[in-house]
C-alpha cells in the first residue's frame, strides 16, 4: 500500500487546486436594521430565497448569516457569528445555499458547523463535489430495506433493542444519566466504516473531555461536529444538518455510517430561536410550527441509501427531556418518527447501574430482523421478568413479599439482580464476544472472560 500514498496525496492536492474561491455574487443589498435578533436587508427582496446564505460587510470583516424571512420590501438574516454586528448601509451580497465538500481525508477531524477545522491541524482537502448542508431525503421507493443486524458493544442494547444497519433510534433521558457516556461507547462500534459525531449545544468542557478521554483511540474513522452551547442559535441548528450530509457522502460511497446528534432537542431548541426571530408565532409550549417541520427533515435523511449502492447511515440521536417529561412536544415528534426509543431512567442511574437503560420502557421496532427464534423468546421472557421485578419494588420494600407465594416473581427476585449485574458496562469494560452467552453465564451464576 505504501506506493499508493504519493498518488492519494496527490490527487487530494489536486482536488484541492481544482476548487476555485466562490465569487461574491453581483446580487446586493444593504443593512437598514439591526437588532440582536435578526439584521433587516433591503435590496434582495426579489432575488432572495430561505435558506440562501449572504455575506455581510462589517466593520469586524465579513460576516455569514442565513435569510430566515423574506418579504415585500426586506429580508430578515440571521448572522451564523453574532459577535459580529454591522452597521446600518453596509453592504450585503447574494451567496446562494450552505454546501460543504467532504473528503475521505476528514476522517479524525474536528470542525464546526460551517465546515471549517477548529482542531488546530491545518485546512481540510475539499472533497469532489459539493454536498447540500439542507438537503432531501432520499425518496421513500429508492432506499435499500433495513434488514441487517449489527452489534454495537453495548450488551444490555444488543439484547433487549437490537439495531440493523440503516435504524434511526433515539436515546431519551434527562440530565446527568449517562447519557454522552453511553453515546461516546457506541461510537467504538466495530461494525461501521465511519464514525459522524455532531454535539450540538454541549459545554465547552464536556466536548474536549469526550474526545480525550472517553473516545481516545477511536477517533480515527471519526469526524466530529461541534456547536458549543455558546455559539449563535444558527450554528447550532447547522450541526446536525451539517454531519448529516457528512454521512450522506460516506453512505454514498457504500459505507456503513454511524451517526451520532448529541442532542437533537438542542437542535430543536436552536431552530425555535431562530423562528421566533423570524417572527413566527409560538403555538405548542412556546414552539413555532417550523419546528416540527424540520425535526422530520433532519430524522429521515438517515437510513439506508438506494438499493444500489448498499450504504446506510445508522442514525442514533439523543433527546434530552425537559424535565424528566418524556411527553413534551419534541420527544413525541422525535419518538413517533423514529424506529425505536432507548429510555435512561434517573432513578437507574441513582443507583449506580449503566448504562441506566429502562428495559421495560425501550423498544426497537426493528429488532425482529437481529433475532433469532429463540433469542426473541428468551428476551420476551427477560423482559417481562425485569418488568415484574420493577413493578413489585415497592411491594418488597414493605416487606410484603413472601417467597413460594408467587413462582414467577420468586423467579424475577432470584434472577433480575444478576441481570442487572451482568449487563452493567463503562467505557473501560472490556466488549464481550457474546452478549448472550454472557448473561447465560451470569444467570447460572458464572463468571465469564471478556476480550478488550
Amino acid at each position: 500500500m505504501t506506493p499508493d500514498l504519493p498518488l492519494a496525496r496527490l490527487a487530494a492536492f489536486a482536488r484541492q487546486q481544482a476548487v476555485e474561491p466562490k465569487p461574491v455574487s453581483g446580487i446586493g443589498g444593504t443593512v437598514s436594521d439591526v437588532s440582536r435578533s435578526a439584521i433587516a436587508v433591503r435590496g434582495l427582496s426579489r432575488d432572495a430565497r430561505l435558506g440562501d446564505a449572504v455575506a455581510i460587510r462589517a466593520v469586524g470583516g465579513t460576516s455569514l448569516a442565513e435569510i430566515i424571512r423574506v418579504a415585500d420590501r426586506q429580508v430578515l438574516v440571521k448572522p451564523f457569528d453574532d459577535r459580529i454586528i454591522p452597521s446600518l448601509g453596509a453592504a450585503v451580497f447574494e451567496e446562494g445555499p450552505l454546501s460543504i465538500r467532504p473528503a475521505l481525508e476528514w476522517r479524525g477531524r474536528v470542525i464546526n458547523a460551517l465546515g471549517q477545522p477548529i482542531d488546530g491541524r491545518g485546512a481540510l482537502l475539499p472533497g469532489p463535489r459539493p454536498m447540500a448542508s439542507e438537503n432531501l431525503a432520499p425518496a421513500a421507493l429508492r432506499r435499500g430495506r433495513v434488514d441487517r443486524g449489527l452489534r454495537t458493544g453495548v450488551d444490555v442494547i444488543d439484547i433487549f433493542t437490537p439495531l440493523c444497519f440503516g435504524q434511526r433510534i433515539g436515546i431519551f433521558a434527562g440530565s446527568g444519566v449517562g447519557k454522552s457516556t453511553l453515546l461516546a461507547m457506541m461510537t467504538r462500534a466495530a461494525d461501521f466504516d465511519t464514525v459522524v459525531l455532531a454535539l450540538t449545544g454541549e459545554r465547552g468542557r464536556e466536548v474536549r473531555e469526550m474526545l480525550e478521554e472517553t473516545m481516545v483511540g477511536h477517533l480515527d474513522k471519526t469526524i466530529t461536529v461541534v456547536a458549543t452551547g455558546d455559539e449563535s442559535p444558527m450554528m447550532r441548528r447547522l450541526a446536525p444538518n451539517t454531519a448529516t450530509a457528512i454521512a450522506e457522502y460516506f453512505r454514498d460511497l457504500g459505507q456503513n455510517v454511524l451517526l451520532i446528534v448529541d442532542s437533537v432537542t438542542r437542535f430543536a431548541h436552536a431552530a425555535r430561536e431562530v423562528a421566533i426571530a423570524a417572527e413566527e408565532p409560538p403555538v405548542s409550549r412556546g414552539y413555532p410550527p417550523s419546528v416540527f417541520s424540520q425535526l422530520p427533515r433532519l430524522l429521515e435523511r438517515a437510513g439506508p441509501g438506494s438499493a444500489d449502492s448498499g450504504g446506510s447511515i445508522t442514525g442514533i440521536y439523543s433527546v434530552l427531556v425537559d424535565g424528566d417529561d418524556h411527553n413534551d412536544p419534541v420527544s413525541d415528534t422525535i419518538r413517533g418518527t423514529l424506529d425505536g426509543h432507548i429510555v435512561l431512567d434517573r432513578t437507574i442511574a441513582a443507583l449506580g447501574r449503566f448504562p441506566a437503560v429502562d428495559v421495560p420502557g425501550s423498544v426497537s421496532r426493528l429488532a425482529k430482523h437481529n433475532w433469532t427464534a429463540e433469542q426473541r423468546k428468551l428476551v420476551s421472557q427477560l423482559r417481562s421478568m425485569v418488568a415484574r421485578f420493577e413493578e413489585t419494588r415497592d411491594l418488597r420494600a414493605i416487606g410484603a413479599y413472601q417467597k413460594g407465594h408467587d413462582g414467577i416473581l420468586d423467579q424475577a427476585v432470584d434472577l433480575v439482580p444478576r441481570i442487572y449485574d451482568a449487563l452493567q458496562q463503562s467505557p473501560e469494560t472490556p466488549r464481550s464476544d457474546d452478549p448472550y452467552q454472557k448473561l447465560a453465564a451470569a444467570l447460572r451464576g458464572e463468571k465469564q472472560a471478556s476480550n478488550p
